[in-house]
């Protein structure tokens, strides 16, 4: 029997696995207000385009983008806004734990401050 749970965990992490690259999340962060074509995603993050076909396979692998071909040119999408609310939650979460770290910093600084 298949276990529910462990399903989940796999798909969480194969999802973040294919997001632990900055160049992947800037090519989903890219794609935020809709499809743009590869020349375009290469253009704006200046990246190679051997480099960019590289992660974009592994987004489309995990499901994260799509893509659709019209005549010579591959146009790609964020799969489901979901994903856009994810890296949104980081972005977040990032502000939280840089604020804790400046207010822990300046508790330092009073503290050695003090001592002087």
């Amino acid at each position: 029997m298949i276990n529910t749970q462990d399903s989940l965990r796999q798909f969480k992490a194969e999802f973040f696995q294919a997001l632990a690259h900055p160049t992947r999340i800037a090519i989903v962060e890219q794609l935020r207000n809709g499809e743009l074509s590869a020349g375009a995603l290469i253009e704006r993050l200046g990246i190679e385009q051997a480099n960019a076909s590289q992660h974009l396979a592994v987004l489309r692998a995990k499901n994260i983008v799509i893509n659709r071909k019209t005549r010579n040119q591959v146009f790609y999408s964020v799969r489901h806004p979901l994903i856009i609310e994810v890296l949104d939650i980081m972005r977040r979460y990032f502000h939280a734990h840089m604020s804790e770290m400046v207010a822990t910093l300046k508790a330092i600084d009073k503290v050695e401050k003090i001592r002087k």
